[in-house]
């Protein structure tokens, strides 16, 4: 995020200002109270242990002149009678009302879209600028209490909240002053404890800003220096009162509830704590898995709100240097680059202090006999530091070191900024799945270990909260403070939303309760067929009976669908080599005048080929391309069936054909998904993946991907992006959307007013390009990296809810207009909802069409058939990105901008 904030530096010039500039608040003085306490920033880290996801006709053009209100009210009927609406989203925020859109009427509710002008699309931009409307942050917030009230078929949920209340009335802040100064901030800590009669016993210190749970007169208090025995007046003077639930109280209770988790003896790796006494082996891999949980406060609706996450952490039993050693005896020639391949970019941990670190870099010139400068001056190697400090002896002398490069805002503030953090391979462990994901076999053992039903992680977050009840220690730490956690876990009603048809071509149906429809599909035509004609099949001649079985399982399989697999062109490979493979295609693709369809099948494990086929039939020479790794064709039958099923959907949908759909009631949209891509590797560029609607029934798909700065968050080139997008689908539909909806992937909540001030005006610029144009705009944010459950009580079991529940209120949050949707199947452990934060809204959506749209959208990504956790233009703009980014490291040819040939 630090990155990301300060890459826009570099981009403000063209960041268009959606207003003037509002005063920032004041900063909180919790910063330096943390760290005064030991507590510092931590890279975040993805805790494991959850369960998994189961990750046309042309609109007519809009005639000139006012719409006739008949017309208005048939229009407003058509959606209302597919999505009953549950009230309209109410404007209300602080005092604030919806900003006025420039064409259109204000009412006391929300904006009403006016008469539209016709449309033309000019050779040339409009040079004639368009007000831009003001965007305040606060226009797409809501107090407490104003949701809407949704009406529907009810389900009660649990989730792994636990509510908090606050006794106290008040927490007061107190500023104090030393005259004469004391330098020292050690010092000023002492001479305050030593006023626990004055202060009482509870307080926290930051060595100028005060906290207490209760109130105080203005005091000066005579101490003396124990060094000097000079006489130091202290003056403490209340300058604040806050109330238990106030946003700055947050952070200091957060700080309360780790020193609460430390009394149960858990121990603080990163963010979470973990019980390395409770750990699990596995000797077979060589790993340890520790228990743990994530705990933080957040204020929602309903108050504040104690969030607990089962989770756990995988440990290597082997050091890093036994890693390295392994390298070096496998491929001696090419050893350091190896290593840098797959060390540089992991999470190592330091078993010594439980700290983790990111890898940046190997030094090869550097040993354990190096010295080093402490904070002291005093040089000493690393040898012996290791030695005097924790007792460790290190045995290797010749072992290089790692290279972590610490990020600005770890640092300590005052400190001076550190360069790099060196650590000895032999006593560091990488942490994580890494080089196991590629393993299935061994990924699933590892992930069976981790993986809790419902009622196992309900079982772990119940028995935490009588750890805390029972242990006199943590019970009075909280008390102390006023805080009391209820005994259960938060439970609330939910609502379904309906389930969604499927349609095909011949027939529509309602899918099953799983929401999975994949035998339909595989025996059912899709809306739009490509027959292939015209293929080419490459293969090495080890895999020739591989080959022959596959267009074989092709030819006997595509009539179900409607295809047509015709005989393919057939080059046999000598060898496994990148450049023969390379040699092959380019020639093959030069002697025949049209290939449909490159089709390569590459030995298990070589993601070189992988990598330049695709970059070859993407970038160099565009050609819709299938690669297939031979293990996947490899066991009985009827998995073989399976592949060579998904393989002739996923390309059908290369070739341009469309599979299915749903009912979309709304006309005149345009849905939009973004994701950004952020590679590993040190200095690669990160990029944006966009990818947009072109038709009403939303199953034709227009892409781009825009490279900008590494690790930059916010996007850029977004007013280009959507540009393009509109002029392609006038030139398709010969009109322009009217409704534009927005779904913005990647955001944390720290970065939602950023986004709201430098990516909604860019989207809002690109209408310009268009005389008269001002469709309304709705971007929402989606987020899936979320700690939050949901449970639901069947009998005596608690298991996941239905598909389809959504909770948009009480445990939401108080600022934003926000709803978390359950959209897919988990086969194993929780249901992990995804939360959606509607931004900006002039498209008069209330939240029940939203929440429908959302999920009609997750039934529509063609390389799953079944529902998944986000709307299929976000997964869709994903996986572009990081095909581009991983991959291809070039824009992909124009010739691909309305095929999903990143499937």
């Amino acid at each position: 995020m630090a990155r990301g904030l300060r890459g826009l530096a570099a981009f403000s010039p063209r960041l268009p200002s959606p207003r003037p500039a509002q005063p920032r608040p004041v900063s909180s003085p919790f910063p330096a109270l943390f760290r005064g306490l030991g507590l510092y920033e931590r890279p975040l880290e993805r805790p494991l242990g959850r369960g998994g996801a189961g990750d046309g006709k042309a609109p007519a053009p809009v005639p000139p002149g006012p719409v006739p209100q008949q017309q208005k009210e048939e229009e407003k009927g058509a959606a209302l009678t597919a999505l009953p609406t549950r009230g309209q989203i109410l404007w209300k925020s602080k005092g604030d009302a919806l900003p006025t859109q420039p064409g259109r009427a204000t009412t006391a509710a929300v904006p009403a879209l006016c008469p539209v002008s016709p449309l033309v699309l000019p050779t040339q931009p409009c040079l004639a600028p368009v007000p831009t409307p003001a965007t305040p942050p606060a226009a797409a917030r809501l107090t407490q209490g104003t949701k809407p009230v949704v009406k529907g078929a009810t389900v009660p949920v649990g989730l792994n909240l636990v509510k908090i209340h606050c006794k106290n009335e008040a927490v007061y802040q107190y500023h104090v002053t030393f005259s004469p100064e004391v330098e020292c901030r050690n010092t000023r800590f002492a001479m305050m404890k030593e006023q626990r009669a004055v202060t009482g016993d509870v307080m926290a210190f930051d060595g100028s800003i005060l906290f207490l749970p209760i109130q105080i007169p203005k005091v000066s208090l005579k101490v003396q220096r124990k060094c000097s025995g000079e006489e130091i007046t202290i003056n403490i003077q209340m300058t604040k009162t806050l109330e238990p639930s106030s946003d700055l109280c947050i952070p200091f209770y957060n700080v309360v509830f780790r020193r609460v988790m430390k009394i149960l003896n858990m121990s603080l790796v990163g963010r979470h704590f973990f019980e390395p006494a409770q750990a699990t082996t596995l000797q077979k891999y060589s790993l340890h898995i520790w228990p743990g949980y994530a705990v933080s406060i957040r204020k929602k609706d309903r108050g504040l709100f104690l969030m607990v996450d089962a989770i756990h952490k995988i440990i290597r039993s082997e050091s890093i240097l036994s890693v390295m050693q392994t390298i070096h005896s496998q491929n001696q020639r090419t050893f350091q680059e190896e290593c840098i391949k797959q060390l540089v970019g992991c999470v190592v941990m330091t078993r010594y202090n439980n700290r983790t670190y990111r890898v940046d870099d190997i030094d090869w010139d550097k040993t354990p006999k190096d010295t080093f400068t402490l904070a002291s001056g005093q040089e000493i190697t690393f040898v012996e530091y290791y030695s005097k400090t924790y007792g460790i002896t290190i045995r290797e002398l010749d072992q290089p070191l790692l290279v972590h490069k610490p990020k600005e805002k770890q640092m300590l503030k005052g400190k001076q900024q550190l360069e790099m953090v060196l650590l000895v391979p032999e006593l560091t462990f990488l942490t994580g799945l890494s080089d196991l994901r590629k393993n299935s076999r061994t990924l699933k053992e590892v992930m069976w270990e981790m993986v809790q039903s419902p009622q196992q992680h309900y079982q772990r977050l119940t028995s935490l909260l009588c750890r805390i009840r029972d242990t006199p220690e943590a019970s009075q730490e909280l008390e102390r403070w006023g805080l009391c956690l209820d005994t259960d876990i938060y439970r609330t009603q939910g609502h379904i939303l309906p389930v969604e048809r499927i349609n095909l071509r011949h027939r529509s149906f309602l899918p099953a309760e799983d929401l999975s429809w994949h035998r339909e599909v595989t025996k059912e035509v899709p809306i739009a067929v490509i027959s292939i004609n015209s293929w080419l099949l490459i293969y090495h001649k080890r895999l020739q009976h591989l080959a022959k079985d596959l267009v074989a399982a092709m030819r006997s399989s595509c009539g179900a669908m409607g295809m047509q697999v015709g005989h393919p062109t057939v080059q046999e490979l000598r060898d496994d080599r990148i450049e023969t493979y390379v040699r092959t295609i380019q020639s093959s693709l030069g002697s025949q005048d049209k290939v449909q369809l490159l089709l390569c099948i590459i030995p298990g494990g070589r993601d070189d080929i992988y990598g330049a086929v695709k970059k070859l039939c993407c970038v160099q020479t565009p050609v819709p391309s299938q690669v297939i790794n031979a293990q996947s064709l490899t066991g009985h039958p009827g998995k073989i069936k399976s592949v060579v099923q998904k393989v002739l959907l996923q390309i059908n949908c290369k070739l341009g054909g469309q599979l299915w759909g749903v009912d979309i009631p709304l006309k005149q949209l345009m849905v939009v998904g973004m994701d950004i891509h952020h590679s590993r590797s040190q200095g690669m560029r990160s990029v944006i993946g966009f990818v947009a609607s072109m038709n009403h029934i939303l199953t034709k798909w227009y892409s781009r991907v825009v490279f900008q700065m590494p690790h930059q968050e916010i996007a850029d080139s977004l007013r280009l992006c959507l540009s393009q997008a509109l002029k392609r689908f006038y030139e398709l539909n010969h009109s322009l959307p009217m409704k534009i909806v927005v779904y913005r992937d990647g955001v944390s909540d720290p970065q939602l007013d950023t986004v709201l001030k430098y990516e909604v005006p860019q989207l809002q610029k690109s209408f310009h390009t268009f005389q008269n144009y001002q469709p309304s705009l709705v971007v929402v944010v989606v987020q899936k990296q979320l700690s939050t459950n949901f449970y639901c009580l069947t009998g005596e079991e608690l298991v996941s809810p239905p598909l389809g529940t959504v909770i948009d209120h009480s445990v939401t949050s108080s600022g934003w207009q926000d709803f978390f949707l359950l959209a897919h199947h988990s086969r194993q452990g929780c249901s992990v909802p995804t939360r959606y934060i509607c931004m900006w809204n002039t498209a008069n959506l209330s939240s029940e069409h939203l929440q429908r749209l959302t999920f009609k959208l997750c039934h529509l990504y063609w390389n799953w058939p079944g529902t998944i956790r986000v709307p299929a233009p976000c997964k869709y703009a994903h996986r572009l990105a990081f095909l581009v980014g991983q991959v291809l490291h070039h824009e992909p040819s124009a010739h691909f901008s309305e095929q999903l040939f990143f499937l």
